[in-house]
């Protein structure tokens, strides 16, 4: 499987001031394939320590004696480090078995800055959080890595013309209504399959869903054997409750009470956001976007979840090894959490060098109720996305935000084909009626990835 984040390593390796990369994301998200694949590009060779296989080597990472630790990890390897252009990457994997080793990677920047080194872990995030050491603050860089694309699961399968076509259209593009029918049809098996790797390479090898199912279950059930690696043993069914419930809540203001009513709040709290640490579960926070950055007026209360991934999703909803002839005819009581999950899904992972974060604008009243999907910054703009599953619906919440914030542009995402236009549109407040005008970009669901590309050409 194609990563796009391939490039972003072969950019990182090629740095003149080059700094230790830490990946971050979710079990089985395709971390230590992504930097075997890289490696193997470059045609350079890969050191690779699994430091829960060698979880000994933590005492020596807390020497912090560089001579000592390169020794220790070159016996493990079998082989000496050598050093300069081309040679080679030291790949230190599942690392949250060794702590001690995130502190070490400073002194990999500061004495061995000529050795590439890399480390990842599926669970790191606990150990970031609950570190007792020093963090090697400005010393290391950050990857965020989260399941394929849309535009990768259209690689995988050989679709190269779709995905030329999607990533070079601009505004100025007249659309193809062969690609458009034809994306429409992969972005649905998409909904189905989602972006774990397992799963796309499954349903690349074999184009059934009876065979992708079994592996959405045992990742499943891997995450959910996890749950004890970080929670105690009382809290093990209220994780588990939680993480069930989630895919039925996308798109809804997140209500503990609705988890479990005999829960308290705090516990049901506590546990969300074990999930999240975990990169199981993300949390769409309500800002009021009174002005930029989005995250200084965002409410850390009111938030609606995300899942990690809609094939994912869609499994622990129930929906299991439907032929893609009837999911691709029918339609699905969650088509539009569906597509919400799939826009948010593609837009959390754009800037993989960023946290993942993603909001949304709500206005809660009795008569003037508004919500806003998802809010994009670009530059001083705040841009509101609405998403539609199908080729209509109202827009009167995102009507009412911009007649509020007084925005240049409004994106939303639906079934129909891309467009770029002028609105005019009476909205009534409590002044009165007032006429707003401000631009429309109408796009495609399967256009969510060159979102930020299509603005860009808008407001530049």
């Amino acid at each position: 499987m194609i990563r796009n984040s391939e490039q972003s390593l072969k950019n990182w390796y090629n740095k003149q001031n080059r700094k230790p990369l830490i990946i971050r994301g979710a079990r089985q998200v395709g971390k230590s394939y992504l930097v075997r694949q890289f490696v193997k590009d470059m045609g350079i060779p890969l050191f690779e320590i699994n430091l829960e296989k060698h979880s000994t080597l933590d005492s020596v990472f807390a020497t912090l004696d560089m001579k000592k630790i390169l020794t220790e990890c070159e016996y493990v390897c079998s082989t000496s480090f050598s050093s300069g252009k081309n040679g080679g990457v030291l790949f230190l994997d599942e690392i949250q078995a060794a702590p001690n080793a995130i502190a070490a990677l400073r002194y990999f920047f500061e004495e061995k800055p000529d050795l590439p080194v890399i480390a990842a872990g599926s669970l790191l995030e606990f150990a970031l959080s609950r570190h007792s050491f020093s963090m090697p603050v400005g010393r290391v860089e950050f990857h965020y890595l989260g399941p394929m694309t849309f535009s990768e699961f259209l690689v995988g399968l050989g679709e190269e013309q779709l995905c030329k076509y999607i990533n070079g259209y601009t505004v100025e593009s007249t659309p193809s209504d062969a690609a458009h029918d034809r994306l429409l049809m992969r972005l649905r098996e998409y909904l189905l399959v989602g972006g774990m790797p397992e799963a796309v390479r499954e349903f690349v090898a074999t184009g059934s869903m009876n065979s992708v199912s079994p592996v959405h279950e045992s990742i499943i059930e891997t995450y959910r054997s996890d749950f004890s690696k970080y929670a105690a043993l009382d809290d093990l069914v209220l994780l588990r409750r939680v993480f069930d419930f989630v895919p039925s809540a996308i798109g809804e203001k997140f209500k503990y009470v609705n988890v479990d009513p005999d829960s308290r709040a705090q516990k049901v709290k506590n546990a969300f956001e074990l999930l999240t640490l975990a990169g199981l579960v993300a949390p769409i926070r309500h800002s009021s976007a009174s002005g930029i950055p989005i995250a200084v007026s965002a409410d850390s209360n009111v938030f609606k979840p995300l899942f990690l991934d809609i094939g994912l999703m869609n499994a622990v909803s129930g929906i299991r090894a439907l032929p893609l002839s009837i999911f691709q005819s029918s339609r699905f009581i969650n088509e539009g959490k569906m597509a919400e999950q799939f826009v948010g899904q593609q837009l959390l992972y754009i800037n993989s060098t960023m946290r993942p974060e993603l909001f949304y604008w709500l206005r809660e009243g009795k008569k003037n109720s508004a919500e806003v999907d998802y809010l994009i910054q670009h530059g001083v703009h705040i841009i509101p996305v609405e998403v539609k599953s199908g080729k209509s619906g109202t827009l009167k919440s995102l009507h009412r935000f911009m007649a509020d914030k007084k925005g240049l542009l409004a994106v939303r995402f639906d079934q129909n084909q891309p467009s770029l236009n002028e609105v005019n549109i009476h909205v009534a407040d409590s002044a009165g009626v007032k006429t707003i005008t401000f631009k429309m970009l109408s796009l495609p669901l399967y256009f969510a990835e060159q979102c930020g590309k299509l603005i860009q050409e808008i407001l530049p």
